[in-house]
């Protein structure tokens, strides 16, 4: 099934710039990188000449020798049987951490030959540590993918629907529509935003073929692993990885090294962790006590949270049968409100929102799950799994620090109350034009009064 990606926008501006560099687009493996360049080359250049640097290890001999534009551009034409026109085709470096030297020759491109569209794809992991040749910084251009977003999800599963929710005002939603919302949500969690694993479930709404396709993306990062990861890292990666439900488990979710291996510190464990967060696979949230900008200046990096890329390959991890999200009406409460932060999470990475930390006071008794920074202010965020709305720690957090607003999503239907603004899950992705009208209420009546 056809799923638009709404990073499609970016890449077509990346063609039109003026200062268009080679680009390299990132993402965690089965995310729909390879599918999105050529789905770009389809339908905005004349043509698309395609490398795979895993499937065809004889490509890496065009790169072999020095670093010049031209002769590659001969020798992959001839190769591929396909003129490389400037301008007017696609040129597609897929899996490129297989060859450093085509990675590294990105940079001679944007020097020698920036009019030819170049776009290079592949996992993370083996870009962001390619060979000591070097990486070409500052000569490319780079677009991160993630797995779909719920809007994406319901862009597909009910256009209509998609389509009244980017309308939408600071004013409760009609309960038929919340319904509605809440139903594909509950689908979206049960599964995630793995493409692949999305259009299995929208073609045929089988629970087990569907799940049988995320088993499939799960195994498929083993070979990546083994391929690119020092091979004393990787018992440690995994019991990193499984050990995400268990640290998500505790009361406060902090991460703690002892839970991976009995006796583990930071020092034993970073490198693996480092691997993780460089494949995209997971995304630490760090601690801040002093919610100012920059938040950056005030983490306190020795404590964080670790989240998954995906809620449907948390919930898979954590052994939750998909029945258990999909016919259930409280939704994560089974698994104490972590499917919901891991899900608001995914939306906040897809729209580009960073840094993202969480905030505890300094006895450790209240905690608000996430700030982020909105132009000239941070603004808390309060996860809650369902419709009860008791939330001491927020309470806790705006007696202290009196923030212009703050934003708690649930199950409840939208309202903006006393600078709390209440968007509902499934209502996430209209979170920065939703939070806009909240601020300007917010003055307007600050103004009056």
């Amino acid at each position: 099934m056809m799923i638009e990606r709404i990073l499609m926008r970016e890449l077509i501006r990346w063609k039109d710039s003026p200062r268009r560099k080679p680009l390299i687009l990132r993402g965690v493996r089965q995310c729909g990188k390879t599918w999105l360049l050529q789905h770009l080359g389809k339908h905005n250049f004349e043509n698309t000449v395609y490398f795979n640097f895993e499937q065809t290890k004889e490509l890496a001999s065009f790169f072999a020798g020095a670093y010049d534009p031209r002769q590659i551009l001969l020798n992959l034409s001839a190769y591929s049987r396909q003129q490389i026109k400037p301008q007017s085709t696609l040129l597609i470096f897929d899996e490129v951490q297989n060859c450093p030297r085509a990675l590294n020759s990105l940079k001679y491109f944007c020097e020698q030959n920036p009019e030819y569209a170049i776009a290079a794809a592949g996992s993370l992991l083996g870009i962001s540590l390619s060979s000591p040749e070097g990486f070409p910084v500052g000569k490319v251009d780079f677009l991160e993918l993630t797995p779909c977003t719920f809007n994406e999800y319901l862009q597909a599963a009910d256009p209509v629907l998609a389509e009244y929710c980017g309308t939408v005002s600071l004013a409760p939603l009609p309960e038929a529509f919340a319904i509605r919302l809440g139903n594909y949500l509950r689908e979206y969690l049960a599964f995630g935003g793995m493409p692949a694993v999305m259009s299995v479930f929208l073609e045929t709404h089988d629970v087990i073929e569907t799940e049988k396709q995320l088993d499939m993306v799960l195994q498929s990062y083993e070979p990546d692993f083994s391929k690119h990861i020092p091979h004393k890292d990787i018992p440690k990666l995994f019991m990193i990885w499984q050990s995400i439900p268990v640290q998500f488990a505790r009361e406060n979710g902090k991460f703690i090294y002892g839970e991976v291996r009995q006796g583990a510190r930071a020092k034993d464990l970073e490198d693996a962790m480092q691997w993780l967060q460089s494949a995209c696979m997971v995304q630490k949230v760090n601690l801040v006590q002093v919610p100012e900008l920059p938040l950056l200046a005030h983490v306190d990096r020795k404590f964080f949270k670790l989240y998954t890329t995906d809620v449907g390959i948390l919930r898979k991890l954590a052994g939750l049968a998909p029945s258990v999200v999909l016919n259930n009406q409280n939704v994560f409460g089974e698994f104490k409100g972590r499917l919901a932060e891991n899900y608001v999470l995914q939306q906040f990475r897809a729209m580009g929102i960073t840094p993202v930390c969480y905030w505890t006071n300094p006895s450790g008794r209240a905690e608000v799950d996430f700030l982020i920074q909105n132009e000239d202010m941070v603004i808390p965020v309060e996860v809650k799994s369902g419709l009860n709305l008791a939330a001491q720690s927020m309470r806790v957090y705006r007696d202290k620090y009196s923030p212009v607003l703050a934003l708690r999503t649930s199950m409840q239907n939208l309202r903006l109350d006393d600078r709390l603004l209440n968007l509902p899950l499934y209502l996430l992705g209209e979170m920065p034009r939703l939070i806009g009208a909240a601020r300007e209420k917010v003055k307007a009546v600050a103004s009056r009064g």
